[in-house]
């Protein structure tokens, strides 16, 4: 009897940027990981598919033939630094492969896409253009701190030139970065992911550059001192220092192109960078009258933490709709995005309704649960179910959220 061929679902470590996306989409937990890896539990996966869409990198979309026998086990999985080759297993005489092997890796191969396509007129993203084999060198042409110097946040404006190397990239983008060194087990750090700042054109139009809104981390979420290995590095580079990059990454997060558009953005602290760059991008554009609204809800503690803050407020008034929400203001009540969102209710429901406006959300993973509620409670009080219409905007590609 002929041994049973599958397709073994498995990981990239080579590219996966260790950013926990695949772990938590998998709707029957057939992913973990450890301090090195993410692996694949072969005995749990059932080829769904869910995972893949949102890697940034592609590294969760990797498959290898086995016996269905003997499979790459977790221990192998976890000790690889880099996938097997792709190798015929020793099944004996020819069989014929089932019709569910069949089903599954013709699933695995069609691509990405599904619940988190991008708007149906972004621009075309280029991705995966530079790997960890062969990254793109980049100088740093521009180095400003964002936030004001008595400011608990050190939050900078990083500008980096790829010279002669074409890095095409659009808003809502990531691009990986490459800390020098290794880490506490003697192997290179792992790239560290971030969202660009600038617009298409460049921070510079006509100049082959991007931006990055970096924070320098020296705590981690509990409050205890945490020197960040990625963000440090790059808030303490110099005008004239080089940095490897890989990328870009993204093919979901993008702003829609065609005219009458609008954009609803809700972001905290650096999540402000997807948000700076469709603006901008806006801004750039404002002669050709080609676009919608646009509605930016911001948090920070104060407007010293807030960075772009100064920038923000120099932008005309019928141009971008902005509603700022501090919560460390002396003598003045907490108020975080979701507050905003609650007293802007008739305009927030009228977007929501406009099947040519696109919500985007990016900042810290704990201001997703308060949106929703926000966004909960403004349907219901417009006689509308968020459920129901949170269904139509994914369906629509009109909702994008980017937190971490």
């Amino acid at each position: 009897m002929n041994a049973e061929l599958v397709r073994q679902h498995l990981i990239d470590p080579e590219i996966c940027i260790r950013c926990n996306t695949c772990q938590e989409t998998c709707p029957i937990d057939a992913i973990e990981h450890d301090a090195r890896n993410y692996v694949v539990k072969f005995d749990v996966c059932d080829g769904c598919n869910e995972c893949i869409p949102p890697c940034p990198t592609g590294a969760i979309d990797s498959w290898r033939k086995v016996t269905k026998s003997k499979p790459y086990t977790l221990a192998e999985q976890y000790a690889w630094d880099s996938l097997p080759a792709e190798t015929e297993p020793d099944v004996g005489a020819p069989g014929d492969v089932p019709e569910e092997v069949v089903r599954i890796t013709a699933e695995a191969t069609a691509g990405t896409g599904g619940p988190l396509a991008p708007p149906w007129s972004a621009a075309h993203p280029y991705v995966n253009l530079y790997s960890l084999a062969r990254p793109a060198v980049a100088t740093v042409s521009g180095n400003y701190r964002l936030t004001a110097e008595d400011a608990s946040s050190d939050i900078r404006h990083i500008v980096l030139d790829f010279g002669n190397s074409a890095f095409p990239v659009l808003e809502g983008q990531s691009i990986g970065v490459i800390p020098p060194g290794v880490d506490a087990n003697g192997k290179p750090h792992h790239v560290r992911l971030y969202s660009v700042a600038s617009p298409r054109n460049g921070e510079r139009p006509g100049y082959n550059n991007l931006a990055l809104t970096v924070k320098r981390v020296v705590e981690d979420h509990e409050g205890k001192a945490a020197r960040g290995v990625c963000s440090n590095y790059l808030c303490d580079l110099r005008k004239g220092d080089q940095v490897k990059v890989v990328g870009p990454y993204g093919t979901s997060f993008l702003m829609p192109n065609h005219p009458g558009s609008s954009l609803m953005m809700i972001c905290t602290g650096t999540g402000s960078a997807p948000m700076r760059a469709m603006t901008e991008r806006r801004r750039r554009r404002m002669a050709l009258k080609e676009g919608g609204e646009l509605m930016l809800f911001f948090g920070a503690r104060a407007p010293g933490e807030l960075p772009y803050f100064g920038p923000l407020m120099k932008l005309p008034k019928d141009f971008i709709d902005i509603n700022f929400a501090f919560s460390r203001v002396p003598g003045e009540p907490k108020r975080y995005v979701q507050d905003r969102i609650r007293e802007r209710g008739e305009k927030v429901a009228r977007m929501l309704a406009d099947p040519n406006c696109y919500i985007y959300v990016c900042g810290l993973k704990g201001m997703e649960a308060g949106v929703n509620e926000a966004f909960a409670d403004v349907c219901r009080a417009h006689g509308l179910d968020w459920s129901a219409v949170l269904a139509g905007l994914k369906a629509q590609a009109r909702f994008h959220v980017e937190t971490y």
